[in-house]
C-alpha cells in the first residue's frame, strides 16, 4: 500500500515536472538537472571530439554550430510518432522525451570550424574540431 502511494506521488511529482521544465529529466525526477541531450567530451592535442546521444533524432533534425572558440550549440527536434500505439490506443505513461532539445557545450580549448567534422549514425552524433593553432613566442611586427 505504501509502495503505491509513494510511486503515485513520484509520479506525479515527474509530471508536474515534465510540465514545468519540458525537455529536462528524460529519466525521470532522479535524473531530472540532466540535460536532455548528453554529451562526452575528450581533449586531444590537436583537437577536440564531441559525442552526443540524439535517440530516436533523424538527421536531418539535427544543427551544430560553433557559437564562439570554446563553445558549440547542438540543436535538434524529436518528432512524436502517435501511430505508433496503433489506433485507438491511450497512453498511460509518457516518459520518453519529444520536441526541441539544445545544448550548449563548454569546449576545454579555443577550437576553429576551419576543416571540422560531422558524421551521424544510429542516433549519435560526433564531431570533431580543430584547436586553434596559437603562436607563441613569435615576434610581432611594430610599425
Amino acid at each position: 500500500m505504501v509502495c503505491r502511494q509513494l510511486g503515485e506521488l513520484m509520479e506525479g511529482m515527474e509530471n508536474m515536472v515534465r510540465g514545468v521544465l519540458p525537455g529536462i529529466g528524460a529519466g525521470g525526477v532522479g535524473e531530472m538537472l540532466m540535460p536532455a541531450v548528453r554529451v562526452d567530451v575528450c581533449e586531444g592535442d590537436c583537437d577536440v571530439f564531441v559525442v552526443a546521444d540524439l535517440p530516436g533524432v533523424e538527421k536531418e533534425n539535427v544543427t551544430a554550430c560553433l557559437l564562439s572558440p570554446t563553445q558549440l550549440g547542438i540543436w535538434s527536434e524529436r518528432r512524436s510518432n502517435s501511430a505508433e500505439a496503433g489506433e485507438g490506443a491511450q497512453v498511460v505513461r509518457r516518459e520518453r522525451v519529444f520536441g526541441q532539445m539544445k545544448r550548449m557545450v563548454q569546449l576545454p580549448s579555443e577550437v576553429t570550424a576551419e576543416n571540422a567534422t560531422a558524421s551521424f549514425t544510429n542516433g549519435v552524433l560526433e564531431i570533431r574540431l580543430n584547436k586553434c593553432e596559437v603562436q607563441r613566442g613569435e615576434r610581432i611586427p611594430i610599425e
